[in-house]
């Protein structure tokens, strides 16, 4: 069967920004925050302080996985330049987003420069209070800060741009699964991706429902199932929780509009590569073509656009021309 892991992280050098401080590599993939917490952010054996793309690509070989999507996150701190040289390296296997913070005074050069220059068709909103925007800005909402209006504004011009967002779960400030609706709305030519299932929890899955019903009329949403084993706190495969998130999403929103991805490196510290790539087929959830969308078709319709493949192909960084 054919996979795309549909979020996947690439650390060149660490550099962790969020509410606990700036993050610290201590070699053997151990980090640590500022506030001394310590985290194990890599895998034994993919690498002592980082996860390059050859690294990376010998992960999804090993599991049978064709393509990633290369997202950034202030866990790892954003490895914008790093995603777009690995793109254009190895095309026929990564697509990439950037990051930017949009209240840095020269937020919009930086979003300008990786669209026109760089040729990014994905942005990724890391706005989450636990690890994101939110730890270390005040509140805001995205769709009504006008700081965060500007670079949609700014985006609207490019039909088929995908706008990934990671809120963060139900008791941060963060949490905006009203913000997506709205949004999808307001700019139909966009497509919207909501990270880790809207953050589940199997015992309120009330709240679940809730945050799926408002996008079901949108079909510009969709969301990934990433890391929600991490989240579930499951380790016993297949996952009993996290099925039955996926199973309520797809009653909701359908098997066209969700997914499969790992979040790695920091979800395989949690379980195995592998168990995280074929606990899907393990399940009753999904239908054989079913399985298939959510595996590959999904992100691939998303993501690998071919406009959008194109336009990144047809870069040239001029600062280094």
């Amino acid at each position: 069967m054919k996979k795309i892991d549909g979020h996947l992280h690439l650390v060149r050098a660490i550099a962790g920004l969020n509410g606990k401080g700036r993050m610290t590599p201590l070699g053997h993939g151990q980090t640590i925050w500022d506030d001394g917490t310590l985290v194990k952010l890599i895998p034994d054996g993919w690498g002592d302080d980082n996860f390059l793309a050859e690294a990376a690509l010998k992960v999804l070989d090993d599991n049978g996985i064709d393509k990633a999507v290369l997202l950034q996150g202030s866990l790892n701190g954003y490895q914008n330049y790093y995603a777009y040289q690995s793109v254009k390296k190895y095309p026929e296997r990564f697509v990439a987003a950037f990051s930017v913070d949009p209240f840095m005074e020269q937020a919009m050069p930086i979003v300008q420069r990786h669209v026109e220059d760089l040729g990014f068709r994905a942005i990724k909103f890391e706005i989450s209070q636990g690890g994101g925007l939110h730890g270390y800005h005040q509140p805001f909402r995205l769709d009504l800060d006008p700081d965060v209006g500007r670079i949609f504004h700014y985006l609207a011009d490019y039909p088929g741009f995908v706008v990934t967002v990671d809120y963060g779960d139900a008791s941060q400030l963060s949490y905006q699964p009203e913000a997506m609706a709205t949004l999808a709305k307001r700019y139909p030519q966009l497509d919207f991706v909501v990270c880790h299932l809207s953050f589940p929890n199997a015992d309120h899955l009330a709240r679940l429902e809730n945050a799926l019903t408002q996008w079901a009329p949108y079909e510009n949403i969709a969301t990934d199932i990433s890391a929600i084993q991490d989240i579930e706190g499951e380790t016993d495969f297949p996952f009993p929780r996290c099925q039955k998130d996926v199973r309520l999403a797809k009653q909701i929103l359908g098997a066209q509009r969700i997914f499969w991805g790992t979040d790695a490196p920091w979800s395989a510290t949690f379980n195995s590569y592998h168990n995280l790539a074929t606990w899907l087929e393990a399940t009753d959830l999904f239908t054989a073509t079913e399985l298939t969308n959510v595996m590959y078709n999904n992100a691939q319709r998303i993501y690998f656009k071919p406009q959008n493949v194109q336009a990144m192909q047809d870069a040239s960084d001029p600062m280094l021309r």
